[in-house]
């Protein structure tokens, strides 16, 4: 029996033999992507194939290789795709608490983005879209939505435009996000996230822990 996708391959080719993009449905395009993140996290860039991914999604391989030509071009689409703020909506009215809520957020999915950086982190090195990809799904939104919280704080009135230790929070909470998996073989949970926000990032902003 043909598959839905073996009858897009069997119909993909014009006239004069030039490939065109397979009509598949978001659902199933955010299906492909999910495959293929899965894996990078499961088994490192280096495992991952087309073939793989294909298998795990019950496609024909020539529907993937048509629609994204290359697995750096696929695994970038699926970085983008996956484009998440998770610290977007944190407002809890002062900077002490919306950091301690950044904390718990970034608890929240440390483990398998830090699985995912670890598993790009050579191949970024040698594709240029990929390392745009990476830092455009988890780093700019993340640096973002971190510094609008330094920036309504400091509408409040709660610290300084120029305090020294304010361009430093992101590098620190994102830091210890990617660092801790090295040092200590361990993810940056919520409980040692709000810890170290408690113990290192407040004090340094001169915000106090709360009574």
């Amino acid at each position: 029996m043909t598959s839905p996708d073996q009858a897009v391959d069997a119909g993909a080719t014009d006239s004069v033999g030039s490939s065109r993009r397979s009509k598949i449905t978001p659902e199933r395009e955010q299906e492909f992507y999910d495959a293929v993140l899965d894996q990078l996290r499961e088994c490192g860039y280096d495992a991952v194939t087309m073939e793989g991914v294909a298998a795990t999604t019950r496609c024909s391989k020539s529907t993937l290789y048509r629609q994204w030509k290359t697995k750096p071009q696929f695994v970038a689409a699926a970085l983008r795709a996956n484009r998440c703020v998770r610290f977007a909506g944190i407002d809890t009215g002062t900077l002490a608490g919306d950091l301690r809520e950044a904390a718990k957020a970034a608890g929240e999915w440390s483990t398998r983005d830090s699985m995912l950086v670890q598993a790009l982190s050579h191949a970024v090195l040698q594709d240029e879209d990929l390392r745009s990809a990476l830092r455009e799904a988890l780093v700019e939104p993340e640096t973002k939505a971190l510094d609008d919280l330094v920036e309504r704080g400091v509408a409040r009135g709660e610290i300084a435009a120029d305090h020294p230790a304010t361009k430093f929070i992101t590098a620190q909470l994102m830091g210890v996000v990617r660092a801790r998996p090295v040092l200590e073989g361990k993810p940056a949970d919520e409980e040692y996230l709000s810890e170290f926000v408690e113990a290192c990032v407040l004090p340094a902003l001169g915000l106090t822990r709360p009574t």
